[in-house]
């Protein structure tokens, strides 16, 4: 998994300047996921979704770092039953629900206590990526290692790996947009996305021939948009694909989508200058990616284990980098939702498939119920995974599929919320999308409406044209529907359900007889 990927940003998917010949190689040999969405276009709650497969507010971590609930199940819960073990190499932004431990009286440091404290997976190598000097970790791995390797000062994730520097030797950080033209200090050898690569190799030969389950996630391309030489220069500005959004957008313009277009990322974002200095940097930390990944490849294959070992690539949200004049993820347009999907499948059952592009509806939360098909899982979960098993599609098997997918928002940490002087319940937006249209509800305002078909880059919103009324009280009626069909009761299974319906009588019960 990569951070902050968009779908448009990879040559299997039609970006006609960026080179990512190592992951376009991955399309070919398995098959394209050309629509699919994540459940929330932030982190934590996107990847909460990935390893629940459940929704947003069905699993409770709405933004980052807001814990999910100790009962939710998550993809070590189902897959180690069956044999694997499964573990984390990079990001999760998971954070522990330590009010709740404590209550059940739960030790952070107990085998137990670990799992809850790492969404259930074995910290084989646990990095979220930020890592400012205010929030320094004395011993984050990452800064033993650069300074194993000759990089010197108490924190080098910043000063080295995200900062550049100036002739004379000013350091110039990147968190400031406008250093990112120039090579970060580390080089490309012991980069983060090298780091991470070189530890995913050496726990999966620590592993040796245990079934294993690795969730290689990957920091970069997030902000800070640094990236090491070569990769920095690898684009220019001439390499830009046209940013989508035109004047007319900023007139009459959602309340919500306003707020956010006040934060300062959007603000920076809708500059020229901002975008032409960002996005060559963002596209070279995916060249970089790439490397990495044919790394991996190659790696497995040396092994002996690329026909046994299947390979997913995929993004927890996009980017927007200037789109709709807005900066940063959130909100749902396309290029926040969108996310590439890539599954290979060495299964000679997946040769049917093997090269295409799929352009079915998938949702993040299909892949947990998939992993499980792929251990041949036999238990029932369908009374708490909101997903659908992608196995049938890859397989070429005809399936009735669904035609539409579902995104949501909570907004409430966000100075959006101080702008529309909202309380924090307030915060909450919900997005249905049809091949024809999307959309969006939000708490306490006017929603949005597209016609996906006529207007794809979604610039006209018809959230308050009467003309659409009927389609709007049709999409909401859809909304509400979903709403209404949340897997809430997690701890009976359907069969267990229907075993019990109508068999008062036969132990005793005697209600309201005559």
């Amino acid at each position: 998994m990569a951070d902050q990927l968009r779908y448009d940003y990879l040559g299997c998917n039609g970006h006609p300047n960026i080179k990512t010949p190592n992951i376009d190689a991955l399309a070919k040999r398995g098959v394209n996921f050309t629509n699919t969405f994540c459940q929330s276009a932030v982190c934590g709650p996107s990847r909460m979704s990935f390893y629940t497969g459940r929704y947003m507010f069905t699993h409770g971590g709405t933004w980052n770092n807001i814990p999910i609930r100790l009962d939710e199940q998550t993809i070590g819960d189902y897959l180690r039953p069956y044999g694997y073990r499964v573990g984390v190499v990079g990001k999760t932004h998971f954070r522990r629900d330590v009010a709740g431990m404590q209550r059940l009286g739960i030790s952070r440091n107990s085998d137990l206590g670990v799992l809850l404290s790492e969404s259930g997976f074995e910290p084989w190598e646990r990095d979220d990526g930020l890592h400012p000097d205010q929030l320094l970790d004395p011993d984050l791995s990452y800064n033993r290692y650069l300074r194993k390797h000759g990089y010197q000062g108490e924190n080098p994730w910043h000063t080295v790996a995200n900062s550049a520097e100036e002739v004379g030797g000013k350091l110039l950080s990147g968190w400031s947009m406008r250093n990112v033209k120039h090579p970060a200090r580390v080089d490309k050898r012991h980069s983060e996305t090298a780091f991470m690569t070189e530890r995913a190799m050496q726990v999966m030969e620590g592993l040796g021939s245990e079934p294993w389950c690795l969730h290689l996630s990957y920091i970069k391309p997030h902000w800070p948009y640094m990236a090491p030489a070569p990769y920095h220069a690898f684009y220019n500005k001439s390499d830009i694909i046209p940013v989508i959004r035109t004047e007319s957008e900023l007139v009459d313009r959602h309340p919500v989508v306003q707020a956010f277009g006040q934060h300062e990322e959007s603000i920076n974002f809708s500059r020229d200058d901002c975008r032409e200095t960002v996005i060559p940097a963002y596209m070279g930390l995916i060249s970089e990616l790439y490397h990495h990944i044919g790394r991996l490849v190659k790696f497995l294959k040396k092994r002996g284990e690329l026909e046994n070992t299947i390979i997913v690539l995929t993004s927890d949200h996009g980017d927007y980098l200037g789109d709709h004049w807005l900066g940063e993820k959130e909100l749902f347009y396309e290029s926040a939702i969108r996310i590439p999907l890539i599954i290979v499948n060495p299964d000679k059952k997946a040769d049917e498939t093997r090269g295409l592009s799929i352009s079915e509806f998938v949702e993040s939360i299909d892949l947990l119920p998939t992993f499980i098909d792929l251990v041949d899982g036999k238990d029932s979960f369908d009374h708490r995974l909101e997903g659908r098993s992608l196995i049938p599609l890859t397989f070429g098997q005809e399936t009735a599929w669904r035609d539409a997918v579902f995104c949501e928002s909570d907004y409430a940490i966000r100075q959006a919320r101080h702008m529309l002087n909202r309380d924090p319940e307030q915060c909450r937006a919900f997005m249905i999308r049809t091949k024809l249209w999307k959309y969006i509800y939000y708490d306490g305002f006017l929603p949005q409406l597209f016609n996906l078909e006529r207007d794809p880059n979604e610039m006209d919103d018809l959230g308050n044209k009467k003309e659409y009324a009927g389609i709007r009280e049709l999409l909401f009626k859809r909304l509400f529907d979903w709403i209404t069909k949340r897997k809430l009761r997690t701890t009976l299974s359907n069969s267990e359900i229907a075993s019990r319906t109508g068999k008062g009588k036969k132990r005793g019960y005697f209600i309201g007889v005559w």
